[in-house]
């Protein structure tokens, strides 16, 4: 779910600046899915250029705010949701825990890292949703350990119908700054990629696992 069109191709304008994103799709990218993709997104680049990082981190702040209500706790999904989860917490002034993909082996064996009490109101920071699965998950275990999962923001999201199904199925409401198909529409505006590349971009959305095999 996208609030704003104009925030979404403004971080979609963002991302494709300082390489955050980049679309090949005359020379694609091996995921380690083993998916081939015309696209790679690493929103972990943003952390290097403060007025972008600054800029996500008081959009995102601002849609926690305004869909969920001001959290008690802001929860980063690890690792590459740590960092602009504790920029978004900093700018709200609540604190902050993140979730592992699963719990420690070792020591006290938590999932879930920081102080969090039982029944706190928990919004869930992402960079990067792709099927869900690793974001969900993350839910469940913020869930078990008694709190309240208002929903989930990220920073980009592809769009693929399984993280629809997926996030639909477990009753969690997502809202990204931006997205694959405003990502195209910028980049057809700005010139970056041809009417034949947006083509071969959108053929990509609709079977990934199987594109260009």
């Amino acid at each position: 779910m996208i609030i704003n069109k104009d925030t979404a191709k403004k971080t979609a304008e963002l991302l494709l600046q300082i390489k955050a994103i980049k679309l090949q799709p005359n020379d694609p990218f091996s995921w380690a899915s083993g998916w081939k993709s015309p696209i790679y997104c690493d929103n972990r680049t943003t952390l290097s250029f403060p007025k972008i990082r600054n800029y996500l981190r008081e959009n995102l702040a601002t849609i926690i705010e305004k869909e969920y209500g001001k959290p008690d706790v802001i929860a980063g999904v690890a690792t590459g949701a740590i960092a602009i989860g504790v920029l978004v917490a900093q700018h709200l002034n609540v604190p902050f825990v993140y979730v592992r993909p699963e719990p420690k082996s070792h020591g006290r064996k938590n999932q879930v890292e920081g102080l969090l009490e039982k029944n706190k109101n928990v919004v869930v920071v992402e960079d990067l949703i792709s099927t869900g699965k690793s974001s969900l998950n993350a839910v469940k275990a913020l869930k078990e350990t008694g709190a309240n999962v208002k929903g989930m923001v990220a920073i980009f999201n592809y769009g693929f119908r399984i993280a629809d199904e997926n996030f639909k199925e477990a009753d969690v409401k997502l809202i990204t700054l931006s997205d694959y198909d405003h990502l195209l529409e910028q980049s057809l505006d700005s010139s970056y990629i041809s009417t034949k590349e947006l083509q071969t971009l959108q053929l990509w959305r609709e079977n990934p696992s199987e594109w260009n095999q």
